[in-house]
């Protein structure tokens, strides 16, 4: 059985969830990446920039492959929030998500060979109002701590604490599928 073409630079087991879903043929390999961005960019460019990062980190072992690379950050005041440093911080993060509105950006990089193309697609998420007790408890059952934002849409913080999406659904789970495959 031959390989696939297409890489996913990414261990998000969302990602592979997505990209299952849509029935796309493809390879997880991922090389440890620094997150870091220079300043001055958008919110938009950050997300291009780091996900343009990964893919150039697994291009440089597989130069003849496919490589699609993503990441998503959350928004909330013009500050990312990244993902949660342990209990406490998560706890913090969702608290100050509680009754706003965030943005949720993914930007996505598809490489092959010399060619780039990039963008970003971005959603608005609302939360209802949380309470400590709910949060904790999301907390500490779900432990979203390799997320950024400190939770997950499918799971059940999704299902009882947000009021309104404007946007791609997917987005928020870490990757555009419907704007990505008509690049694959």
């Amino acid at each position: 059985m031959s390989k696939s073409n297409l890489i996913l630079a990414s261990a998000s087991p969302r990602r592979k969830q997505l990209l299952e879903m849509a029935e796309v043929d493809f390879e997880i390999i991922t090389q440890d990446t620094d997150e870091c961005y220079p300043p001055g960019l958008t919110m938009e460019e950050t997300a291009i920039y780091i996900a343009t990062q990964k893919g150039r980190a697994v291009q440089k072992k597989y130069s003849n492959r496919k490589i699609l690379a993503a990441d998503t950050i959350v928004v909330l005041d013009n500050s990312i929030i990244g993902k949660p440093t342990g209990r406490q911080d998560a706890i913090e993060i969702l608290s100050r998500l509680s009754g706003k509105t965030h943005q949720v950006i993914t930007g996505v990089v598809i490489l092959e060979q010399k060619k780039m193309t990039s963008f970003a697609d971005k959603t608005l998420v609302t939360f209802y109002e949380i309470t400590p007790v709910q949060i904790e408890h999301y907390v500490d059952r779900y432990q979203p701590f390799d997320k950024a934002g400190a939770y997950a849409i499918q799971e059940w913080i999704g299902a009882v604490a947000i009021k309104n999406i404007e946007g791609c659904f997917y987005n928020v789970m870490g990757l555009p599928v419907s704007r990505v495959i008509p690049f694959l």
